[in-house]
């Protein structure tokens, strides 16, 4: 069986790692073994990331549509009640965007939920 020689093979895994690693503090860039870990560790902490930013997202909604709620006079709980039983389908995300840049249409909603 001929011999195989991964001469090639090992120095394009190691700069793939290396090109990952670039940035990093101290051994994490400069030592194989240091930097696939560490790029290991950071791929899967991006992962989770990418899982909690959209959470983030929508607490931070949550609390500017309470906000313009309270300033209207209701709570937050009872605007999305208000909303559900009038049917109307508007998302967290575009209901944050208006408390803040339309005021006078989030008002307009905020006398729907109060009537529904």
């Amino acid at each position: 069986m001929a011999r195989i020689k991964r001469a090639v093979n090992a120095h394009k895994k190691r700069r793939k790692i290396f090109k990952l690693a670039k940035g990093y503090w101290g051994a994490k860039s400069k030592q194989y073994r240091a930097a696939s870990e560490q790029v290991r560790r950071s791929l899967r902490y991006a992962y989770t990331g990418r899982k909690l930013r959209k959470r983030d997202f929508r607490r931070l909604w949550i609390v500017r549509i309470n906000a313009a709620t309270r300033a209207n006079g209701m709570s937050y709980s009872t605007f999305i009640n208000g909303l559900k039983k009038a049917n109307v389908n508007v998302n967290r995300k575009m209901l944050a965007d208006m408390a803040i840049n339309d005021a006078a249409g989030f008002a307009a909603l905020v006398e729907v939920a109060k009537n529904a």
